[in-house]
């Protein structure tokens, strides 16, 4: 078996169609990398939000219950 390329140059000239080949890799890989960004940043969103109305829940629940204690005169 021969190797298609006999020298990192040829290979990076793809034939004399590199330029087409390099650029339609680039214009695959750049999208594909901002798609991966997106996702991980809107990821990084969303846990956020969770978190922050799993806490806004706990402190209504917490002001309920303390609301409770005092109207049932168990709180000062």
């Amino acid at each position: 078996m021969t190797p298609a390329f006999s020298s990192w140059q040829e290979f990076f000239a793809m034939g004399r169609y590199g330029f087409y080949v390099w650029l339609a890799v680039t214009c695959t890989l750049i999208p594909l990398c901002a798609l991966l960004l997106h996702t991980l940043l809107q990821r990084r969103r969303l846990l956020a939000e969770i978190r922050q109305r799993q806490a806004r829940e706990l402190r209504i629940r917490a002001a309920k219950v303390k609301k409770t204690a005092q109207a049932a005169g168990e709180l000062p």
